[in-house]
């Protein structure tokens, strides 16, 4: 996933001491509706205005409910993280340990799987709940780098007062996302935390870096199990006549014949053996495979879907269903593509890749990036869009699911045209 350039707490040259001094004041008149000193990072006035909406109290320790021993065991397998917690520990915690630091994992949900590093700072972290089973997000414990990473998607290093909640204010802490190179999810957080005075601009850079590292090492581990279905598909293909497209359940193509080369199409998250619809390919019919899926497309006229459904009512998972001739599917969307397709939902007649370029980045030249996206999500959708201009298709119908509050609206969202529908609740 792409990430944004890093943004450190503590400006290059600032005295540490006395920035913490200028956001205590920051945060005070933020708090009493006055006009602080200083405009907080922009970051970071986001993440106040939602907190506030959450009624997180800012005089009051902010603990959820711990999870226990079981299920944060069960957590920690089923998170897809314990594949990379080896990368995570040897590139952080000797750090974190030096620094009087500590590493923190949390899963998609913010729930803290693993701690390690300084025995004297996890005593600190005790007394604040932040530990093994609890919940680290946004609407349980205020700003925080790892709440605020798992909503904004990008990394995020949050320094004493820019936490929402006062007794925090003691702490720096930096988180990066990690996703899943497979189907583009988010996994979950990596975090190095300490005391405030410990701050330093290079720690976000480095738990960064750990983050890619254990994204690679889990694409590695995928491209090896493309090899192998690979290896198990090529005797069957060359049995076989007529287009065929073997691919992983995540749709990542192992091996094809007679259709064009693509890397990956969209499947459905549970296939069935028998007939499906794919928007990419049409109808096909499905055969299972170990590891995957073979493929093949049918002879007759490929008809679009009736119905599509884009589901934004959760805060940081967002999902398009697509109900076909052959029943319905539902595919987890990146937040870039839940933008898109919120905005072209929002506007039926379609937009030229100038005007999506400014509702999305508010940059009307930014088109390279717009077609890019474009293209890999018409190679997915098919005949669900069309362009010139980029739009929905008229033969479909659909329907976009909102969270009750407008200000819900993917959170995480600094495009104009989502900013716009949170403040107007259109």
């Amino acid at each position: 996933m792409e990430r944004e350039q890093l943004e450190p707490a503590v400006p290059v040259g600032e005295d540490p001491r006395r920035y913490a001094r200028v956001l205590a004041k920051v945060h005070e008149a933020a708090l009493a509706g006055a006009r602080p000193p200083a405009r907080p990072r922009s970051v970071i006035e986001a993440s106040w205005a939602r907190v506030t909406r959450f009624g997180v109290d800012p005089d009051q320790d902010a603990t959820s409910d711990r999870l226990g021993t079981a299920e944060v065991e069960h957590r920690r397998r089923a998170s897809g993280l314990s594949a990379v917690l080896s990368v995570l520990r040897s590139g952080l915690v000797s750090v974190a340990d030096e620094a009087a630091h500590i590493m923190v994992v949390v899963d998609a949900e913010g729930r803290v799987l693993w701690r390690d590093g300084s025995s004297a700072v996890r005593r600190q972290a005790d007394r604040l709940g932040f530990v093994e089973g609890a919940c680290w997000g946004e609407d349980t414990v205020g700003t925080n780098a790892i709440g605020t990473a798992l909503i904004v998607r990008q990394p995020v290093q949050v320094y004493s007062a820019e936490h929402y909640v006062r007794t925090h204010h003691a702490w720096t802490c930096a988180a990066a996302p990690v996703h899943d190179p497979k189907s583009g999810q988010l996994l979950g957080v990596i975090d190095v935390s300490g005391p405030a005075a410990s701050v330093h601009p290079s720690t976000l850079a480095l738990v960064d870096a750990v983050a890619k590292l254990a994204e690679a090492q889990l694409s590695a581990a995928h491209y090896a199990d493309l090899e192998q279905l690979r290896a198990v598909a090529t005797p069957m293909l060359a049995r076989t006549d007529g287009p065929v497209l073997v691919t992983d359940p995540h749709g990542w193509v192992a091996a094809v014949a007679g259709l064009p080369p693509v890397n990956r199409v969209l499947v459905p998250e549970h296939v069935t053996d028998g007939l499906v619809w794919l928007p990419a390919m049409g109808p096909c019919t499905a055969e299972p495979l170990p590891g995957g899926w073979l493929l093949r497309p049918r002879t007759e006229e490929s008809a679009p879907p009736a119905q599509v459904a884009l589901d934004l009512r959760d805060r940081t998972q967002w999902t398009v269903s697509v109900r076909g001739p052959s029943g319905e599917w539902e595919h987890r969307l990146t937040p870039r593509h839940a933008e898109i397709l919120f905005v072209l939902a929002d506007n039926p007649s379609g937009r030229s890749a100038p005007e999506l370029a400014e509702d999305l980045f508010g940059d009307a030249g930014s088109t390279v990036t717009v077609r890019a996206e474009m293209s890999r999500l018409r190679r997915h959708l098919g005949s669900v869009l069309e362009h010139r201009p980029y739009r929905f298709s008229d033969r479909v119908e659909v329907t976009v699911r909102r969270p009750a509050r407008p200000a819900d609206l993917l959170p995480g969202s600094l495009a104009p045209a989502v900013v716009r529908a949170r403040a107007t609740g259109s």
